[in-house]
């Protein structure tokens, strides 16, 4: 019974130490905050989306990469600005009507 017992925490201590480690890499995974930062001056070049929503989006992401940043370096001043991120490229695709032949 002692074994069967053991055998039990383990397998579960096993999958849980999983699930934390997978949880931990995404809370300080910024990259789909990166995403959603091009997404957003995508649409704000595209004309979807003002200048001031814009500002609203970005400072939010911003403030997320600031967590980001200070729990991976155990948790010193932040100072990220808009100017600290620069859009460097987009990746688009369209699929339009001459696709769907």
């Amino acid at each position: 019974m002692f074994i069967l017992d053991s055998l039990l925490v383990g397998g579960l201590r096993f999958v849980f130490d999983k699930i934390a480690s997978a949880v931990d890499t995404e809370l300080n995974d910024d990259t789909a905050l990166r995403e959603q930062l091009l997404a957003a001056q995508m649409r704000v070049e595209l004309g979807e989306m003002s200048q001031q929503e814009f500002g609203e989006i970005e400072a939010e992401i911003l403030a997320r990469l600031r967590e980001i940043r200070d729990r991976r370096q155990g948790g010193g001043p932040a100072s990220f600005s808009p100017e600290d991120y620069r859009i460097t490229g987009i990746d688009a695709t369209f699929e339009g009507d001459e696709h769907a032949k």
